[in-house]
């Protein structure tokens, strides 16, 4: 059993979005992101087979898609295949909860 607390555990940068690994096992992978006001997660998509989601757990700002954008605020789950294009964009900080499975 493991046990995290995301805001002791991983803050914010000025540079870009801040990443922590909070999980990674043969089963799915729980990533925590952190972005100022402003910072994104570019489009991408990966080369497999499984799927993500992506948890807003404080703030507002955008799912991005190849072909459309989302609002997302506090308490949204986006959930996709991770082959389709995806990504995220801040309009205040925000703090997500991103989980892959199976992992990358």
């Amino acid at each position: 059993m493991k046990k995290v607390n995301l805001y002791e555990a991983s803050g914010f940068k000025e540079l870009g979005m801040k990443t922590f690994l909070v999980h990674d096992s043969p089963y799915f992978k729980i990533l925590n992101f952190n972005f100022k006001a402003g910072q994104q997660l570019p489009i991408h998509s990966h080369d497999i087979e499984g799927q993500l989601s992506i948890v807003v757990l404080e703030g507002e700002g955008e799912f991005l898609a190849q072909d459309k954008t989302l609002p997302a605020r506090a308490g949204d789950v986006l959930v996709c295949d991770i082959s389709l294009p995806h990504g995220i964009r801040a309009n205040s900080d925000m703090r997500t909860l991103v989980t892959i499975a199976p992992p990358i």
